[in-house]
C-alpha cells in the first residue's frame, strides 16, 4: 500500500515538472520578447532624454539668436538714426558753407561807387516761387556810394507786387543803416536807375529812373537795419521776361544794373553809360564818360555857334 503512494507521488511530481518545463519553455520567447521589449524602451527613454536635452539646448540657442538678433535690430536701427542724423548735419553744414561762400563772394565784390550789377541765377525756379508765394522777392548783394558812403541794396519781385502782382516784375531801391550815416546827409535825394540788361549785342536795354521822395521815410536816415523799400512796381511787363529766347534771361540767368547818379549826368547819357564794359576799371569808365561830356558840350557848342552864324547870314542887309 506504502509502495503505490510512493509511486503515485513520485509520478504527480514528474508529471508537474514536466509541465512546468512545458510552460517555462512556452512562456520563454514571451519573457526574452520582454526583456527587448524593456531593452527597447530604455533605449527610447534614453534618446527621449538625449532629444529633450538637444531641444533644450536648440531652444535656448534660438532664443539666444533671437536676443541677438533684437539686439543686431536695434544696432542697425541706432546705426541709420545715427546716419541720419550724420546726413541732416551734412545738408545743413553744406546749406551753411554756401551761405558763408555766398557772403563771402558778396562783400568780396562790393560795389563801391553808387553801381550794381546784380546776377540773378535759377530764374525760372525764382519765377516759380515768386508765383506760389513761396518766396515773393529777393534782396540783391549790398553796395555803397563810396567806401564811407551810404549802404544800399535792391529788392526785387519777379512776380510783382501790390497792383502789378503778376503782370510786372517790380524793383525797389533800399536804404540800410550804415556805420557813417552820422556823418551823412539825409534825406537821401539822389536820382536812381535801374536797368535790365540786354544780354546779347542789340543792347536793347530796359532802362527807368526815379528821383526819392524827400518827405517818405525810405529815404531818412534808417533807424533799423532797412528803411521801407520805394522803387518802380511796375519796371518790366512779365510778359517780356516770359517770352522763349528773349535776351534778357539767358542761360536762367538775368542781370540788373542799378546806378545812383551823385553827379546829376543828363538822362541822355544812361545809354552811353550802359555801353561801357563793365569789365573796365572804375576811374577808366569814369573818364570815359568824363570825354563823351565834354564832346557832347563842344557838339552843342558848335551847333549853338553854327545856329547863330546862320542867322547872322540870314538877316537882310541894311
Amino acid at each position: 500500500m506504502n509502495d503505490q503512494l510512493e509511486v503515485s507521488s513520485h509520478t504527480t511530481i514528474t508529471t508537474d515538472r514536466e509541465n512546468d518545463e512545458t510552460s517555462y519553455s512556452n512562456l520563454k520567447p514571451l519573457f526574452e520578447t520582454a526583456n527587448i521589449l524593456l531593452g527597447g524602451i530604455q533605449s527610447l527613454n534614453d534618446d527621449t532624454q538625449r532629444i529633450n536635452s538637444e531641444l533644450l539646448h536648440h531652444q535656448n540657442s534660438i532664443r539666444f539668436l533671437f536676443e541677438d538678433l533684437s539686439k543686431l535690430k536695434i544696432s542697425i536701427e541706432e546705426t541709420h538714426s545715427s546716419i541720419n542724423a550724420q546726413s541732416t548735419s551734412q545738408q545743413i553744414l553744406e546749406g551753411s558753407i554756401n551761405s558763408l561762400r555766398q557772403q563771402f563772394d558778396d562783400l568780396r565784390n562790393i560795389s563801391t561807387d553808387g553801381t550794381l550789377i546784380w546776377r540773378i541765377t535759377n530764374i525760372q525756379q525764382k519765377m516759380v516761387d515768386a508765383e506760389c508765394e513761396r518766396q515773393i522777392s529777393i534782396y540783391s548783394p549790398v553796395f555803397y556810394s563810396s567806401p564811407n558812403g551810404y549802404k544800399m541794396r535792391l529788392r526785387l519781385y519777379l512776380a510783382g507786387d501790390g497792383n502789378a502782382r503778376r503782370t510786372y516784375m517790380s524793383l525797389f531801391f533800399v536804404l540800410m543803416r550804415g556805420e557813417y550815416d552820422a556823418v551823412l546827409q539825409f534825406p537821401f535825394n539822389y536820382k536812381i536807375t535801374f536797368c535790365l540788361l540786354d544780354q546779347t549785342s542789340q543792347q536793347r536795354h530796359i532802362i527807368d529812373s526815379f528821383r526819392p521822395d524827400v518827405k517818405s521815410n525810405s529815404f531818412q536816415r534808417p533807424c533799423s537795419d532797412m528803411n521801407t523799400a520805394s522803387g518802380i512796381p511796375k519796371f518790366v511787363p512779365l510778359t517780356i521776361v516770359k517770352q522763349d529766347n528773349n535776351p534778357y534771361v539767358r542761360d536762367d540767368i538775368m542781370f540788373i544794373k542799378a546806378m545812383v547818379d551823385f553827379s546829376e549826368l543828363p538822362k541822355s547819357l544812361v545809354p552811353y553809360i550802359l555801353t561801357l564794359n563793365p569789365g573796365l576799371p572804375i576811374p577808366i569808365q569814369q573818364e570815359s564818360i568824363r570825354r563823351e561830356l565834354e564832346k557832347r558840350a563842344q557838339e552843342k557848342l558848335r551847333s549853338i555857334t553854327e545856329t547863330s552864324t546862320s542867322a547872322n547870314h540870314d538877316k537882310p542887309m541894311m
